[in-house]
């Protein structure tokens, strides 16, 4: 083992969020105690989305192990240096946690995370010359390890690309007063009923294309469409002109759905990420406008409405029914919506019919879009704040040509044990999209249900 390494013990959970995360430790060594391999075992069998990480994590693990002598896995393995780097990588050993005679804490030795927290505090015992870091996604698991004695107690944070969800991009730039009181240099030409203007980067330093910039007088409103050195050009795109946006009979309530109506009907963007509160209006937009552009324009050929929930992998097959019958309790959010716009109609019951048939309305599981390739559609992605990294990488994947993904969420609406505003796979995302210039991201700052959601969300 290296010298000036830190010896990493990874919890079961780390290895169901990301099953490759062992090779993440650079020159540290890590230990997976005996336990976790219970674990892992006894969930890799079980009818569970997860089940197919706890299968991915154990091969990854025979993969590396499968030559190896007992002795070697228990002295420790040399790790594949997986990245470009000089630095000698660490090793990964098994740790037989059953072969403790008395529990180093006092705790009981008949639950399994104890009997991992026992596993970190005998090695920090025990190799004194090592920092020993027990990392794990269970915050319970966390505090009772700081408990027990342990010095270093961590979450998996490889796959965090923020430090502070305020930090995250919001997709907009809103200027104080008026936008051309910032402005000092400006070059700007017409070409047909857009005018470009082209300014001075040092405006917006960290700005990137598909972006929007409004000022908070309602003069301007425009959009990022190049950046060369140290100029970007702006589309003028206009405050009023925006706020006339309509889809399938909705228009803007605020500048904010202005901005993301804009880049939903824009048939050049690949990829619309909308967050924000609950009741901003992100479910409703995104299927007015996916009707807008499958129904009266023709560009898409269907919409395809998946969400997740953490229930969805556990309970679907219990519901009897079609598919799309058995998805229908998760999607009462699109049906709503749809019910919303046709709410004047005459028969609603059979506009709402008639649309699902004439825009080929979809219903599927996240479970059920593993391994497909969607062609020319439009796919909303509902509620994506409770999905990985590794799980939102699956479905991008699964677009193929002429297909345009809108993925919504709300950070504050999580509902997966181990995942974090920080850690979610929207956050990801949104993170890892923002130089595409085939994307964009809209913070819908705002509530428009009513004033009662309104107050609710500022208050409770």
């Amino acid at each position: 083992m290296n010298d000036d390494s830190t010896i990493y013990v990874l919890d079961t959970n780390i290895l169901l969020h990301e099953p490759f995360a062992f090779l993440s430790f650079q020159e540290h060594d890590v230990v997976i105690p005996m336990t976790v391999l219970e674990e892992l075992d006894s969930i890799k069998d079980r009818n569970k989305d997860v089940s197919r990480d706890a299968r991915v994590a154990i091969r990854a693990l025979e993969d590396l192990l499968s030559d190896a002598s007992p002795e070697q896995v228990l002295a420790g393995v040399k790790l594949p240096n997986s990245t470009e780097s000089q630095i000698e990588p660490g090793h990964l050993s098994i740790f037989n946690d059953f072969a403790l005679e008395q529990d180093v804490a006092g705790l009981s030795k008949n639950e399994n995370d104890n009997r991992i927290i026992s596993t970190a505090l005998h090695l920090q015992n025990t190799v004194t010359d090592k920092k020993v870091v027990l990392v794990t996604k269970d915050i319970n698991m966390r505090l009772k390890g700081k408990g027990a004695g342990l010095n270093y107690v961590e979450d998996y944070r490889t796959d965090q690309l923020v430090d502070d969800i305020k930090f995250l991009t919001k997709g907009y730039h809103q200027f104080s007063g008026d936008f051309w009181e910032n402005v000092t240099d400006c070059e700007s030409k017409t070409t047909g009923r857009y005018t470009q203007h082209l300014i001075d980067k040092t405006l917006v330093p960290s700005a990137f294309i598909n972006e929007y910039l409004i000022d908070e007088n309602k003069t301007f409103a425009g959009k990022i469409v190049d950046i060369e050195n140290d100029k970007m050009a702006i589309q003028d795109l206009g405050f009023e002109r925006l706020m006339g946006r309509n889809a399938w009979g909705i228009h803007p309530k605020n500048i904010y759905q202005g901005m993301a109506m804009d880049a939903l009907l824009d048939e050049d963007i690949d990829l619309v990420i909308l967050t924000g509160p609950a009741g901003c209006g992100k479910t409703l937009l995104a299927l007015a406008s996916a009707l807008e552009l499958v129904v009266e324009r023709g560009a898409y050929d269907k919409v395809i409405v998946t969400r997740s929930t953490p229930e969805i992998a556990e309970s679907i097959g219990f519901l009897p029914g079609t598919e799309e019958e058995k998805m229908a309790p998760w999607l009462a959010a699109i049906t709503d919506s749809l019910e919303v716009l046709h709410k004047h109609d005459e028969s609603m019951s059979g506009s709402l019919n008639y649309i699902m048939e004439k825009a080929n309305i979809q219903f599927k599981s996240v479970n059920f879009m593993r391994g497909r390739s969607i062609q020319n559609a439009i796919v909303i992605l509902d509620e994506c704040q409770n999905l990985t990294a590794a799980q939102l990488k699956t479905i991008i994947t699964r677009c193929g040509e002429g297909t345009k993904l809108i993925c919504s969420g709300n950070l504050a609406q999580i509902d997966s044990n181990y995942l974090t505003a920080l850690t979610s796979g929207l956050t990801y995302i949104v993170e890892r999209f923002k130089t595409f210039p085939g994307s964009t991201t809209i913070n819908l700052n705002g509530v428009v249900r009513s004033s009662l959601a309104s107050f609710a969300e500022e208050n409770l």
